[in-house]
C-alpha cells in the first residue's frame, strides 16, 4: 500500500498563497528561508524576483499590490535583511497596501540567545504592520499564512509579517485540513445612512469630496456621484489617479505646497464628504481641512471608510459610514434625487493654472533644463496612460502639478515620502502590466538609493524609462534649510554625475539631456526601446520649487 509522501512546509504555505491569488515574491535570498524560495522558484504559477537590495524588494512588493488590489509577497533574511526590508513595508502600512511579509529567523533552539542576526523580529516590525507573529511549529505555517492574507486585504489593507525560524519551512507536514476564510465580505452603505447623506448632498450650496485610495476601486461611481450632485472632488495626497483630472469638478491635489487658490472651495464648503482617506497630514494641509464650520456648529464633514478606526479621527464627523467605497458610492449615485447645479468651473480654472508651467520655460539659461520642462517633455512624448511612478523630493512638487492622470491606475507613488521608491516600483508596475507604458520619476538622490534595481530590470527584460531630475543636492531639506536657517548643510551630492554612465554599466540603456530638443528625442527613442532605459535630466538647481528659488530663499533670511 503506497502513501503520498509528506510535503515541506514551504511547499504548503506556496499552495496557500497561490491559492489567493499571489503571483510574484521579491526578495534577496537568504539562508533561513531557503525552501521557500525554492518552492516558489518550482510553481509554476508564481514567480521569484531575485532584487539586488531588500528595500528594493520590499518597494516592489508594495508597489505590485497598490496597481492591482491583491498582496504580494516580499521576504527576507534576519537581522540585517529584515532592517533593509523595513522601509518598503512601512511604506506599505502608511499607504494601507495588502502585503505578505516573511522573515527569516535564526532556529528555534538558538531563539533569545542573540544568535547571529538575532533580533526580536516581531518587536521590531510591531508598530510598521496590521499584525506580526513569530511561528514556531511548521504545522502552523499554512494557517499562519492564511490568516496573514485575510488581515492584510481586510478592513483598512496593509503588511502583515511572519517571522519564520530557519528550521521550519524544511520540515515535512501533513496536509492542513483547515485554514482560516478568505476575504470577509464589503459592507455596503445602509438604507438609513443613504437617506441621510442623499439630501444632505443635495441640500448643501458648496459640496465637495476628498477622495482617497480606498476609492480608487470606484472610480466610475465616483464619477457619477460627482456629476449626480453637482460636488467638486479633490484628490487625496498622491491619489491623483482616483478621479480624472480633466474632469470639470475635479479641484486639485491636496498636495505639498498646495496653492491657496486650490484651497479656496475648502474655505467655501457646507458638506465635505471624505471617501476612503484617513485625512493625513498633507491631505489634511497640517490637520486644518476639512474644518468645522464654526464653534459650536455641527460638523460639515461626513466620512465613509472601509474602516471604522479611520472614522472621526482626524476631525469631526456629523455622520460615519463604514462601508466599501465603491459600494457606498454606487447607492449614491443611484438615489433617486435632482441637485442643484454648482458652479465649480473657476475652481477648475484655479487649479488649472496652478497645474500651467510659466511662460519661456523651453529658453531656460544656463544650459540646464528648468524642472517644469521636463515635465512638459513627457507630456508632449509619453503615453496619458502611462504609469506614473514618483520618488519622494521638490522635483515631484513640478510632476504632481504638470502631470495630468486621465486614467485610472497610473499613479504610484508612496505617501510615506520614501525615498528610492520609483525605480522599483517600476520594476514591479512593468512585471504587472507587461504591455503599458511604465515611468520611474526620480531625483539623483532617490536613483542614487535604489537604481541598483535597473539591472533587475534589464536582466528581467523590462523596458521601464527613468527619468532622474539631477540638480546635484537633497532638494526638499536645501528648501527647507535656505528658508528657515538661512544656509545649508549635508544637502550636496558630487556632480553632475554620470548617471547614463552608472545605467549603462547596470545593463541599460541611457542619454544625458539638456534641453527640451534632446529630451524629447530621448524619451521617443525609449519607448521603442526593448531594454530599461535611464534618462538624465540636467536640471537648474536654483528653481527648488514652483513658487520658489533657492537664491530668493536665501536672500530673504
Amino acid at each position: 500500500m503506497s502513501t503520498t509522501p509528506l510535503r515541506t512546509a514551504a511547499e504548503e504555505v506556496v499552495d496557500v498563497l497561490a491559492g489567493a491569488g499571489i503571483r510574484r515574491c521579491y526578495t534577496v535570498p537568504g539562508e533561513s528561508f531557503l525552501e521557500l524560495t525554492d518552492a516558489i522558484e518550482q510553481r509554476g504559477n508564481m514567480e521569484l524576483v531575485s532584487t539586488r537590495h531588500e528595500s528594493g524588494a520590499s518597494f516592489m512588493a508594495e508597489a505590485e499590490a497598490k496597481l492591482i488590489g491583491l498582496p504580494a509577497v516580499a521576504a527576507a533574511t534576519r537581522g540585517p535583511g529584515a532592517s533593509n526590508l523595513a522601509v518598503g513595508v512601512h511604506t506599505a502600512r502608511q499607504d494601507s497596501t495588502p502585503m505578505i511579509v516573511f522573515l527569516g529567523q535564526v532556529e528555534t533552539d538558538h531563539l533569545g540567545r542573540e544568535a547571529f542576526q538575532e533580533v526580536d523580529l516581531t518587536a521590531f516590525y510591531a508598530p510598521i504592520t496590521k499584525w506580526t507573529t513569530t511561528v514556531t511549529r511548521a504545522d502552523r505555517l499554512p494557517e499562519v499564512t492564511a490568516r496573514a492574507i485575510r488581515v492584510a486585504t481586510s478592513g483598512r489593507p496593509g503588511p502583515v509579517a511572519i517571522a519564520v525560524p530557519g528550521d521550519l519551512f524544511g520540515q515535512r507536514i501533513a496536509p492542513p485540513t483547515a485554514l482560516p476564510g478568505g476575504i470577509p465580505p464589503r459592507p455596503p452603505l445602509g438604507d438609513d445612512e443613504r437617506d441621510r447623506l442623499v439630501p444632505w448632498l443635495a441640500g448643501a450650496q458648496r459640496p465637495v469630496i476628498i477622495a482617497g485610495g480606498g476609492a480608487r476601486g470606484a472610480r466610475e461611481a465616483l464619477v457619477r456621484v460627482a456629476e449626480r450632485f453637482h460636488a467638486g472632488v479633490y484628490a487625496a495626497w498622491r491619489r491623483q489617479d482616483v478621479f480624472p483630472n480633466d474632469h470639470p469638478l475635479y479641484l486639485g491635489h491636496l498636495g505639498l505646497g498646495c496653492d491657496d487658490a486650490v484651497l479656496a472651495p475648502l474655505r467655501e464648503v457646507d458638506a465635505v464628504l471624505v471617501v476612503g482617506s484617513r485625512l493625513s497630514e498633507v491631505t489634511t494641509q497640517g490637520y486644518r481641512f476639512p474644518a468645522p464650520t464654526a464653534q459650536g456648529v455641527e460638523s460639515p464633514v461626513a466620512q465613509i471608510d472601509i474602516d471604522p478606526g479611520q472614522i472621526g479621527v482626524v476631525t469631526g464627523v456629523w455622520l460615519g459610514v463604514v462601508a466599501e467605497a465603491r459600494r457606498a458610492l454606487e447607492s449614491l449615485a443611484d438615489a433617486p434625487v435632482t441637485a442643484p447645479y454648482r458652479d465649480f468651473a473657476p475652481a477648475h480654472a484655479a487649479w488649472l493654472k496652478t497645474a500651467t508651467p510659466p511662460a519661456g520655460i523651453a529658453d531656460h539659461p544656463g544650459g540646464l533644463l528648468h524642472p517644469w520642462a521636463v515635465v512638459e517633455g513627457m507630456r508632449r512624448v509619453l503615453p496619458d496612460d502611462s504609469v506614473i511612478c514618483n520618488d519622494a523630493g521638490n522635483f515631484a512638487a513640478f510632476l504632481h502639478r504638470g502631470w495630468c492622470y486621465r486614467h485610472p491606475r497610473t499613479q504610484l507613488a508612496p505617501t510615506s515620502g520614501a525615498m528610492g521608491y520609483a525605480v522599483p516600483a517600476a520594476v514591479a508596475a512593468k512585471l504587472v502590466e507587461p504591455h503599458r507604458t511604465v515611468v520611474a520619476v526620480a531625483g539623483d538622490g532617490g536613483t542614487l538609493m535604489t537604481g541598483q534595481e535597473l539591472e533587475t530590470a534589464a536582466r528581467l527584460g523590462l523596458p521601464i524609462i527613468v527619468v532622474v531630475f539631477q540638480n546635484g543636492m537633497y532638494g526638499t531639506i536645501a528648501m527647507h534649510q535656505a528658508r528657515d536657517l538661512g544656509r545649508t548643510a549635508g544637502i550636496s551630492i558630487s556632480g553632475p554625475l554620470d548617471l547614463a554612465g552608472y545605467a549603462r554599466g547596470l545593463g541599460a540603456r541611457a542619454a544625458t539631456v539638456s534641453s527640451p530638443d534632446e529630451l524629447d528625442k530621448a524619451l521617443t527613442a525609449a519607448l521603442d526601446a526593448d531594454a530599461p532605459t535611464l534618462i538624465d535630466a540636467r536640471t537648474d538647481p536654483d528653481i527648488i520649487s514652483p513658487g520658489a528659488t533657492m537664491s530668493g530663499l536665501l536672500a530673504d533670511q
